[in-house]
C-alpha cells in the first residue's frame, strides 16, 4: 500500500446526500493532511460545478460526466503526491465505482445521515425549494441514491462531530498504509 512518503497520494471519495456534511468533513481532513505534511486539494462538488463543470446540469448524464471530470483531475493529482479529498453527491454506484477503477490509491467514505436530518439542516435550502417546486431533480427526495456497498468507512454524522468524523477517515487511512514511514 501506498505511504505519506511515496511520489503517490491518494484520494479520499465523501459520497452521500445533500447536506450530509461532506464539504465540512472534508475541510477537516484538508487541515489533517496538512499536519501530516501531506499537498492537498478538495474537490468539491459545488465548487467544481462553478467551474470545470459549469457547462453541466443535473440529468443523469451530466451527472455522471461531472463524477466523471472529478474522477480523472483526482487521479492526475493523486499520481503527483497530492491526498485529494473529494466531496461529491455521486448519487449512482456505477460512478463511484469508475472512480474507484480509475484510481489506484482510492478510499470510499458514505457520509450517512437519514433524509430526514439532511432536510433539517438544509444550509444551503435545497430541500426547502424541491418541497416548493423549485428544484424538480434533488437528489436523494426527488432522484436517486444508491447508497454505497462496501465503502471503506462509513460516517453516521448524526453521532459524530466533524473533527470525529475526519479523525476516523484517518485512523482507517492509517490502518490501510497511506501514512506509514
Amino acid at each position: 500500500m501506498n505511504n505519506g512518503n511515496s511520489n503517490n497520494g491518494f484520494v479520499v471519495w465523501l459520497t452521500g446526500l445533500p447536506g450530509t456534511g461532506k464539504s465540512t468533513i472534508s475541510a477537516e481532513l484538508t487541515k489533517i493532511f496538512q499536519e501530516k505534511g501531506f499537498c492537498t486539494e478538495t474537490m468539491d462538488g459545488d465548487e467544481i460545478r462553478k467551474g470545470l463543470s459549469a457547462d453541466l446540469g443535473f440529468t443523469k448524464e451530466d451527472r455522471q460526466e461531472h463524477a466523471r471530470r472529478v474522477a480523472f483531475v483526482s487521479k492526475l493529482l493523486a499520481r503527483n503526491g497530492v491526498a485529494v479529498n473529494v466531496a461529491l453527491i455521486s448519487p449512482y454506484r456505477s460512478f463511484r465505482e469508475h472512480a474507484r477503477n480509475e484510481i489506484e490509491n482510492f478510499v470510499e467514505v458514505y457520509v450517512k445521515t437519514p433524509l430526514e436530518v439532511c432536510m433539517e439542516r438544509d444550509p444551503k435550502g435545497l430541500y426547502a425549494k424541491a418541497q416548493q417546486g423549485e428544484i424538480t431533480d434533488l437528489t436523494g427526495y426527488q432522484d436517486t441514491y444508491e447508497e454505497p456497498l462496501n465503502p471503506e468507512v462509513v460516517i453516521d454524522t448524526c453521532d459524530t462531530t466533524p473533527e470525529g468524523a475526519a479523525e476516523t477517515i484517518v485512523s482507517k487511512l492509517d490502518e490501510l498504509g497511506y501514512f506509514s514511514n
